[in-house]
């Protein structure tokens, strides 16, 4: 692993607090294991990083990305101007909540009652289809957010449908799910700290992707 060397491999940048880059790491070798200890990228202070946490690949001019079973997670940045449909058990960013997508159900006709007698119940939108969860540290589902199609929901901290007043790290207005057909997709919506989803399973990293491990966020400079 080299630092601070402009050829040679994939380059990745290490971003501040204040958006500088304060660091670049150049993958010689075209591979790199990001971690708290024994990896080729270390952060050793870094304590939301697994001891090997995530994993750099390139093969045919492609750089690809893998989180090998860390604790927290391995995090792809959404850009403001594409929109990233979800599936079932999907985890998002949205400031510093961790908010779960789950997929229970596709709209349907409803059977008419064997007597024709009409059911009473509360005035809700259309059927919920898709639930949104908000998750503790260890796991746990703290509140949930129901999503109906149809319907877009916005997320941030004073506007919106669901709102985290006391989240300083999120925006006023953060970000938006919208309903197309019977699917759901998630876009930023201009925020500060930016959209992030966790990656399952292999993804392709292009120029300009940011990515996140533990508390660090790297940006690809160049494959």
């Amino acid at each position: 692993m080299l630092v601070d060397r402009a050829t040679g491999g994939p380059r990745l940048s290490l971003i501040g607090d204040a958006g500088n880059v304060t660091k670049t790491f150049t993958l010689d070798r075209g591979e790199a294991e990001i971690g708290r200890v024994d990896a080729d990228i270390v952060f050793a202070d870094d304590h939301f990083l697994s001891p090997i946490h995530a994993r750099l690949e390139l093969r045919e001019g492609v750089l690809y990305m893998r989180d090998l079973g860390s604790r927290n997670g391995t995090w792809l940045y959404v850009g403001a101007a594409e929109a990233t449909k979800l599936t079932d058990g999907d985890l998002l960013m949205i400031g510093s909540q961790v908010l779960r997508f789950r997929r229970i159900g596709y709209p349907g006709p409803h059977p008419p009652e064997a007597d024709s007698t009409r059911r009473m119940g509360s005035m809700i939108p259309t059927v919920d289809v898709a639930i949104l969860e908000q998750l503790r540290a260890d796991g746990s589902v703290r509140d949930v957010f129901h999503l109906s199609p149809g319907r877009s929901t916005a997320i941030g901290r004073d506007a919106g449908d669901w709102i985290f007043p006391y989240d300083k790290t999120m925006s006023g207005k953060h970000a938006e799910i919208r309903s197309e057909d019977s699917e759901f997709f998630v876009r930023d919506a201009g925020s500060r700290n930016g959209l992030a989803m966790a990656v399952r399973g292999e993804r392709s990293l292009k120029r300009g992707d940011r990515i996140m491990v533990g508390d660090q966020v790297l940006r690809l400079e160049s494959v």
